[in-house]
């Protein structure tokens, strides 16, 4: 644990006090660190570093910072970066497989890799696609790249994710895991303003227990779990 120039007791004197891990909901959740005037948590039992919500940004100010974002799915680098979870997870799937793009941004290189291979694909993005119909039905496979980071309550979505998939559907997830507490203060993923949870491979080893998922880790930022 690290927690510049504060005691336990100056950080949730100066941080609204989280009892309990949004990610897995367990009640072992600790200060961590300040960077700078930012306040972080962190779970003993599934090792999320957690970004204290008197910092989120309001819905308006996110969508806006979304909106600075230049990906284009016809764009080779941005096809390249969404290959990392698109390769591992069709190498799981059978022809045909229907598929939901969760928080897949304006436009999804990854949809478009899957599409390309024959999947069908459903989109949706809280800002971009919200449509609630796309939520209403299960698939074989979801995929989520690069939002989970972005999740304002992560056990109520994994709980969703559960719902939504088949029985022996995959679900691919694709986020920069967090390694050497010594790095957080300088990392470049933690001062994206949008990016309120870091998880660790750790963390989602403990979220495929809970729902019974086989994880597998292909790559070093990406897990694709099996509900059995």
């Amino acid at each position: 644990m690290e927690l510049p120039f504060l005691s336990d007791r100056d950080f949730f004197e100066n941080c609204p006090p989280q009892t309990l891990c949004s990610v897995c909901g367990s009640n072992e959740i600790r200060p961590f660190m300040l960077v700078g005037d930012k306040y972080y948590w962190t779970c003993n039992v599934c090792k999320a570093r957690i970004l204290s919500c008197k910092h989120w940004l309001s819905e308006e100010e996110e969508l806006k910072y979304y909106q600075t974002h230049q990906n284009i799915s016809s764009d080779p680098a941005y096809q390249k970066f969404a290959a990392q979870l698109a390769l591992p997870i069709l190498d799981k799937l059978v022809p045909n497989s229907s598929g939901l793009d969760f928080g897949c941004g304006p436009d999804s290189a990854l949809s478009a890799i899957l599409r390309q291979h024959g999947h069908n694909m459903t989109l949706y993005d809280p800002f971009f696609f919200p449509a609630k119909n796309s939520l209403k039905k299960t698939y074989d496979f979801i995929v989520c790249s690069e939002a989970a980071e972005h999740f304002h309550q992560p056990a109520k979505e994994f709980k969703k994710f559960n719902s939504l998939l088949n029985e022996n559907g995959w679900l691919g997830i694709m986020t920069n895991f967090q390694t050497e507490n010594a790095r957080f203060k300088n990392w470049h993923y933690r001062r994206d303003p949008t990016h309120i949870v870091f998880y660790r491979k750790e963390t989602f080893e403990v979220i495929g227990k809970q729902f019974r998922w086989t994880a597998y880790f292909p790559s070093r930022n990406v897990v694709i779990f099996q509900k059995i």
